[in-house]
């Protein structure tokens, strides 16, 4: 069957295994259905996710002039630390800032490649874990805005790591690690200004992705460098999908590209 649109980030739903949808404006695929099945990509334009137009892709899914114009790539989103409508200061446009800054926001744990902390709104909960990949979670903080997540963050990533390695997460070299026990010790490491908000009873969220079979070496797709490509899906993990030939294809880092889709 013959889909097209433009790449945005997977859509998912906790379940076990998690479920997988590629929505367009006017179609969707439940990728889960395709394990097994062949899937031809091809390359067809850019489109970029905010002004829509085909210009090439700077990053996330914006083109240049609009990653560096539009509120919603500010330099806050990557560094939480950075925001400050708690202090009622515009960034780029004080009236979305306020929108998604002043909102609960957790401070995490996950294990896909190896410990790591990060910050997600409490509503991404549990799909920020879904996206990067993580085999289990657990919330560490709770607080009332993104400011006092990120200064949170910046204290741990002292003692823990904040990276995920992407290529031992694809290929499942990982190991099960106690959680809590990491939560409990980062615990005197939370800045005080975050201290009210620690959690003290809650226990793991274990993730189990729709996989058949891992890659042993990982070629990563570059639709720029190759705009066509075929291959048997075996698998979904983070915002990936996994080939047969050993080939992963990273949606999300493909946001704003249109594509044909044929799977067979």
């Amino acid at each position: 069957m013959l889909y097209q649109g433009v790449l945005r980030k997977m859509k998912t739903e906790m379940g076990n295994p998690i479920q997988y949808f590629m929505v367009f404006e006017s179609d969707f695929i439940h990728l889960n259905q395709a394990l097994d099945s062949t899937l031809h990509l091809k390359f067809i334009k850019h489109q970029c996710l905010n002004c829509g137009n085909d210009r090439k892709i700077y990053r996330q899914g914006f083109c240049q002039s609009c990653f560096f114009e539009i509120p919603s790539a500010g330099d806050w989103i990557m560094k939480p630390e950075l925001s400050t409508a708690h202090l009622d200061k515009e960034d780029r446009d004080l009236e979305y800032e306020k929108k998604v800054q002043l909102q609960p926001h957790i401070v995490y744990l996950a294990n896909s490649s190896n410990v790591k902390v990060g910050v997600t709104r409490k509503a991404q909960v549990p799909t920020r874990w879904i996206d990067q990949g993580a085999h289990e979670a657990i919330e560490i903080v709770e607080v009332p805005n993104r400011y006092l997540a990120g200064i949170t963050e910046v204290a741990l990533k002292n003692h823990v790591g904040d990276k995920t390695n992407w290529r031992k997460m694809l290929q499942n070299n990982i190991e099960d690690l106690d959680l809590v026990e990491w939560r409990e010790k980062l615990k005197t490491h939370i800045p005080e200004e975050a201290q009210e908000y620690f959690i003290t009873n809650n226990t793991e969220t274990q993730l189990n992705f729709p996989v058949l079979r891992y890659p042993e070496k990982v070629k990563s797709l570059n639709l720029d460098k190759t705009p066509e490509y075929k291959g048997v899906l075996k698998g979904i993990k983070g915002q990936y999908l996994m080939f047969e030939d050993n080939t992963v294809f990273n949606v999300r880092g493909s946001e704003g590209y249109v594509v044909g889709i044929d799977i067979r």
